[in-house]
């Protein structure tokens, strides 16, 4: 047929029940212009004025017409004999079920009664812009709908009311039978139904029972999936680990464009929760169950040996600074971060190195108070050309505090000052 798969899908199933006169029509409608514009939504007075004898408004005359001639000409097209032709062809409800041979992704339910606001077959949503008389009907079949640019939601432009029991007869083919297992928010368990949809309209549900176990833990994963991985027990720990094993996969790909670590991003994760997660949701039957996992050792079974411990060496949880203490690193920014007291790190001469010294860390170098006075990335440059001045900054504000005029030969130090032992005097044995 010359017209659009949608309009010949139309003609054809109309002219098998039928309802071959009023497809061509409603297939013509479809084809021109609104012939009524300004006249509200319901395409039921379209039909009518096309099929009329009476004369057409002045300034839909010739869209009227034109759309008579188009249906003249898909009448010519259509041969043979109905297959099922339904009963009482002139019925309204029919003008619907045409519809949604040509549209099934527009089936659209109202979200509350009387309301402008319909979710469609596709899961999108559209509404009427303005007051409708089609805003009384639960069910529409919308067959002009749009956007303009600045609009969240599609606007209705043309639509027609629409039965839903004609899915349990001609338009059967367009409902299927899903077993749905999800979780009840409001009680944090599960529930099992099966479902009876139109694309994503649930027409009816019923419960279900005897679930299988991997049906179970399947469901388990969806809401993991959908609620994202903030549903597990991660603790700060376990981010840093993801974080230390993000960075060294990142230094490979950027070096040779392939690693032996795993990605284990919050999107690989999401992606693969079947093949790590899945495993371990045996015991989780309502959603506080979820804190109860070993998030911990589960995750870290995704590092095959040796990479623990080499994860351990390259990309390590503290650091040793000068004056011995082992300060922590802080992997939740890129570059990983040190903050250290300034004191600590008299006698280093350059920025510490990570990852087989790949990575330079950034040094967040902190005053007596443990205040940020520098963040740097070059160590040596900071002694040479601005250590001088905060140290006269430092020296007024922490006067107890030991600041050499040469950091590079000075003992690094955890303390106020370091300990002299010169002058020290020694106990007798009768004082001990």
């Amino acid at each position: 047929l010359p017209a659009h798969p949608r309009i010949a899908h139309l003609l054809l199933r109309g002219q098998s029940l039928g309802l071959a006169p009023m497809a061509c029509d409603v297939a013509a409608l479809l084809g021109e212009r609104d012939i009524l514009r300004g006249a509200g939504a319901d395409l039921h007075s379209r039909l009518v004025l096309l099929g009329g004898e009476e004369r057409a408004a002045r300034g839909a005359q010739g869209g009227v017409q034109r759309a008579r001639q188009l249906a003249r000409q898909y009448r010519g097209y259509l041969r043979g004999q109905p297959e099922a032709a339904v009963a009482d062809p002139e019925h309204p409800r029919w003008l619907g079920a045409l519809l949604a041979l040509a549209y099934p992704d527009r089936v659209a339910q109202q979200r509350r009664p009387g309301g402008a606001e319909y979710r469609l077959a596709n899961g999108r949503a559209a509404l009427f812009s303005e007051t409708d008389s089609l805003m009384k009907q639960p069910w529409l079949v919308i067959a002009d709908l749009g956007s303009r640019q600045g609009q969240r939601e599609e606007r209705i432009y043309l639509a027609a009311d629409f039965d839903p029991v004609l899915f349990d007869s001609v338009l059967a083919e367009q409902v299927r039978q899903v077993d749905q297992l999800d979780w009840d928010e409001r009680e944090g368990v599960l529930r099992a139904e099966r479902q009876r949809k139109v694309g994503e309209l649930v027409l009816s549900r019923e419960p279900l029972s005897g679930l299988d176990e991997s049906a179970r833990t399947q469901a388990l994963v969806n809401l993991v999936r959908r609620k994202g991985l903030e549903l597990l027990p991660w603790t700060p720990e376990l981010r840093q680990w993801q974080a230390r094993v993000a960075l060294l996969r990142q230094l490979d790909l950027e070096a040779t464009g392939a690693s032996q670590w795993p990605d284990v991003s919050d999107g690989a994760l999401l992606k693969g929760l079947e093949q790590w997660l899945q495993p371990y949701l045996g015991k989780v039957s309502r959603l506080s169950h979820f804190a109860n996992l070993e998030l911990a050792g589960i995750i870290h079974n995704l590092l095959p040996w040796p990479l623990p411990q080499r994860l351990d060496e390259l990309a390590p949880h503290h650091l040793t600074v000068p004056s011995g203490s082992s300060i922590r690193l802080d992997y939740s920014e890129h570059p990983p971060i040190l903050a250290v007291r300034l004191q600590e790190l008299f006698g280093l001469a350059q920025t510490p190195r990570i990852a087989g010294g790949r990575q330079v860390v950034k040094l967040h170098l902190l005053s007596p108070a443990r205040r940020p006075v520098q963040v740097t990335q070059d160590l040596a440059n900071f002694w040479r050309s601005t250590y001088a001045e905060v140290k006269k900054d430092l020296k007024g504000r922490y006067p107890k505090h030991y600041w050499p005029d040469d950091p590079l030969i000075a003992e690094a130090t955890a303390r106020v000052k370091p300990v002299s032992y010169t002058h020290l005097t020694l106990p007798t044995n009768r004082e001990v």
